[in-house]
């Protein structure tokens, strides 16, 4: 079983859906957990307990993550209840916001899209590296299946989104290798019983969905949770740069 005791963690969007599966897997494995939230408190207030349940350390903390000053003063809580100390980051916060086709879609749009899930890791990681640069750590991205095929109807932006975290990553990847900071990737691919496909899915869309998964089921929030946890151990501590695709077999490289 991997272990990670005694290791500082930040996961944002950690109170719903695969965020919320990361955060307590990785409370499994015996690390403690600030989970950041956007506007889900009682989500997040339901996760603390069931890390804090575990008889690990748990905290809820609320930001936007575009705002560079909420995210200094998450950054700053998650150091005062670390006691100085960060280290893992998962940059799991993103959305599809919207479907819209290129054709219609407003610029403002555009911008929403890519702000809220590159701009945000990009500001994250950021305000992060001082905590994580004096003793190295663990960053994980989240991309997307869509960055490979361009996302479903009306997902454009989306992919185009997700496939910029693969090349942020990797040029991080490189950036921080300085500090002993490992940053990596996970693209999920359809993933079941998540709010993203109960909101932005149709019944026939999942079952369509999962007629092209050749090991035939959707995945799992716990699917992807795993990935990140081995991302975030000493057993991955020479892998940096690269993407674990979580798909089913959907798409092979």
């Amino acid at each position: 079983m991997i272990d990670v005791t005694g290791k500082k963690a930040l996961v944002t969007g950690g109170g719903t859906g695969i965020g919320r599966s990361i955060a307590l897997k990785l409370a499994e494995a015996g690390a403690d957990v600030v989970v950041h939230y956007g506007s889900n408190r009682t989500g997040a207030e339901e996760v603390v307990k069931e890390i804090e349940q575990m008889g690990r350390k748990a905290l809820a903390v609320q930001a936007d993550v575009l705002k560079s000053n909420e995210i200094e003063a998450l950054l700053k809580e998650t150091e005062t209840f670390f006691s100085g100390k960060l280290d893992i980051l998962v940059n799991n916060a993103g959305h599809l916001v919207q479907r819209s086709s290129i054709e219609e879609m407003s610029e403002e749009l555009w911008h929403k899209i890519i702000d809220v899930n590159v701009t945000s890791t990009f500001l994250v990681t950021q305000k992060a590296i001082p905590l994580m640069k004096e003793n190295g750590g663990k960053i994980v991205n989240m991309a997307s299946l869509a960055a490979h095929n361009g996302g479903g109807p009306g997902a454009a932006a989306y992919a185009a989104s997700k496939a910029a975290i693969f090349t942020l990553s990797k040029g991080l990847a490189k950036e921080l290798s300085a500090y002993n900071i490992n940053v990596n990737t996970v693209s999920p691919g359809f993933i079941d019983e998540t709010p993203f496909h109960t909101v932005f899915n149709t019944e026939e869309g999942r079952k369509n969905s999962v007629k092209q998964i050749p090991l035939n089921r959707g995945g799992k929030p716990e699917d992807v949770a795993g990935a990140v946890l081995y991302l975030v151990s000493d057993v991955s501590r020479f892998l940096t740069g690269e993407t674990i695709e979580i798909n089913g077999g959907m798409f092979m490289r």
